[in-house]
């Protein structure tokens, strides 16, 4: 059977379009259903599918991001981008040939999609330049966003603090709490890592593994191991962070 990763952050419209390939593709095995981006660079990066249907506004890591980072973690998996941009956002996909589905998934368009995905097996993902392109162009026609978040309130213990979030180093997700690290010790929050990443500034804050996001301001320098994991090093605190190899390929000019 041929493999597909399906990312789409509403659930109401993940569960349409997972309804809508199985029922025009039988022969389609959906290894990953995932909600982020994050989700689904490592679901494909283990599965190495055939195709990834990628929504493109998702928090953190947006679906266009994601396969920009399969050239490295999954350059054969096919990509098609499921967006809600209005038309004249969509011109970019059509001059790069680029194939998309327009939110609510129409079943004629999808059965179309699929027919030209089988076509080109074997023929690799998009360009990861026409991807940056296509990155640059979007962002000048997305909805402008509130501003990101400036502070935070977390617990150390029986206290809560205030804490500013350009002095945090880095979140880090750990059982029902998401961990605050600051260079001079952590406190906890109850808020998901899914749900900050839709609100820290993207232009400070990556995440780097599905369970961390790091200041990059705090970052002293990145690290590739033998096994293609990344470990990077803090400038304020001794512990070493770990990329994991899918997310490797997002700090390619660092």
């Amino acid at each position: 059977m041929l493999k597909c990763v399906v990312a789409e952050d509403e659930a109401l419209l993940r569960a349409e379009l997972v309804a809508r390939l199985r029922e025009a593709a039988p022969d389609l095995d959906l290894v990953a259903v995932c909600e982020d981006g994050a989700s689904a660079l490592e679901a494909i990066a283990e599965h190495q599918p055939q195709f990834a249907f990628l929504d493109i506004r998702m928090p953190g890591i947006s679906g266009l991001e994601v396969a920009a980072a399969l050239a490295e973690a999954s350059p054969q998996t096919q990509v098609v981008f499921v967006t809600a941009y209005e038309q004249h956002a969509l011109d970019a996909f059509e001059r790069g040939a680029v194939d998309y589905l327009l939110k609510p998934v129409a079943p004629e368009r999808l059965a179309a999609t699929l027919t030209r995905l089988r076509a080109r097996m074997g023929q690799g993902g998009p360009d990861p330049r026409l991807l940056d392109t296509l990155l640059r162009q979007l962002g000048h026609s997305a909805p402008a966003k509130a501003p990101p978040l400036a502070w935070i309130t977390a617990s150390r213990g029986q206290e809560t603090r205030l804490i500013m979030v350009e002095d945090v180093v880095y979140f880090q997700s750990d059982a029902k709490y998401t961990v605050v690290m600051t260079a001079d010790g952590e406190a906890l929050l109850r808020t998901p890592l899914r749900e900050l990443l839709a609100v820290l500034d993207p232009a400070m804050f990556r995440q780097v593994h599905r369970s961390t996001i790091v200041n990059m301001r705090a970052v002293a320098s990145v690290a590739r191991d033998e096994a293609g994991r990344g470990r990077i090093r803090l400038k304020s605190r001794p512990e070493m962070l770990t990329v994991s190899q899918a997310f490797m390929s997002l700090f390619r000019n660092m």
